[in-house]
């Protein structure tokens, strides 16, 4: 019997499959299709949230464990998808300016916020009035994350790409089983794909679309990401990373000339340069009304548990959730109440 039967390979199952491996915990995971947010995500992490200056949840113990989680599995696996880049948000007026020291004063985002007016020129760039820089910052390519990380779990004969079938799921007392499978305890992480699971759509997960374009712009000098009305992550080669939109109404997966429109517009308030779409992506982030992860062990039964809801920052909050639930389930040790379906 294996200790855990994990459904979903985004970012969520993945940090929980290397949370098991770190402690020699046997597993298989089944790869539902549910979602794709994570394939087309952004993959940026930034302790401090920009529009309203202030920080990220538990943003420094965040941080700090992601760091050594991705560098753990970039030695591993032998590939470099963690870019340790600066965010430089743009102004666009002297009461920006003014707004960003005020912030840098404060405590809790002095350590995050430099309090030096960055004036550097990008080509294809016009900003009179400077930028401030997000320290602690960069961006994860979640495209490579995933595919080296299927690969290898395929490798080990761990993960299975047959999609999940809820109803033949057993729920014993102590096991569950499904097929020919027998595990000690079941982990539900299928982001918005969630709405599909019989024993978890109860929870309040929202789910906000978003859509991201590809560009080339050979003559757009950038080296740090830009973080204002959208961001762009300079990817290499003349091209950048574009996003992102939020809809709260749509559900779906499909690109729309709206959202691509909102980005174009956007983009030209920002450089000067021309540029065009290579590719154009859209997805469903998990997101909750509360903006909190949804993690923690049904109400009914004692070995179905769900790792989810990581909404818009799933690279920094993957692997402290999954050590979270993890320390829940092995070790007894109680989940933060903000984060605890309980709260539902």
């Amino acid at each position: 019997m294996l200790d855990y039967i994990i459904v979903g390979s985004g970012l969520a199952g993945i940090a929980f499959a290397e949370t098991l491996l770190q402690h020699n915990k046997s597993f298989i995971v089944f790869d539902n299709h549910s979602q794709n947010s994570t394939r087309i995500a952004g993959g940026l992490y930034n302790p401090v949230i920009l529009k309203r200056f202030s920080e990220v949840w538990n943003a420094k113990a965040q941080l700090e464990l992601a760091v050594v989680f991705y560098k753990a599995i970039e030695d591993k696996l032998g590939v470099h998808f963690d870019f340790k880049l600066p965010i430089y948000r743009k102004f666009f007026s002297i009461e920006e300016q003014n707004n960003w020291f005020v912030a840098s004063d404060k405590v809790n985002l002095a350590p995050f916020l430099s309090s030096t007016l960055i004036t550097k020129t990008f080509s294809g760039m016009d900003s009179p009035f400077g930028y401030g820089e997000v320290l602690h910052t960069g961006y994860v390519d979640t495209v490579v994350l995933l595919e080296r990380y299927h690969q290898y779990l395929k490798g080990l004969g761990l993960l299975f790409e047959t999609g999940f079938n809820y109803s033949d799921l057993a729920v014993m007392d102590d096991s569950v089983s499904y097929h020919d499978v027998s595990a000690k305890q079941i982990v539900f992480a299928e982001g918005f794909g969630l709405h599909a699971n019989p024993f978890f759509n109860y929870l309040s997960l929202d789910g906000t679309k978003g859509e991201l374009l590809i560009i080339k712009a050979p003559n757009l000098d950038l080296d740090v990401i830009i973080n204002t009305s959208v961001f762009i992550v300079p990817l290499g080669d003349g091209l950048f990373k574009v996003g992102a939109t939020y809809n709260w109404q749509d559900k779906t997966c499909v690109v729309t000339d709206e959202g691509k429109q909102e980005l174009i517009d956007k983009l030209k308030e920002i450089i000067t340069c021309d540029f065009e779409i290579v590719a154009h992506f859209a997805g469903v982030r998990p997101t909750v009304k509360d903006r909190r992860p949804l993690i923690g062990t049904h109400p009914g039964y004692k070995n179905l548990h769900i790792l989810n809801g990581l909404g818009t920052r799933g690279v920094m909050l993957a692997p402290s959730m999954a050590r979270d639930l993890f320390d829940f389930i092995e070790n007894g040790k109680p989940l933060d109440r903000s984060i605890d379906i309980r709260r539902f």
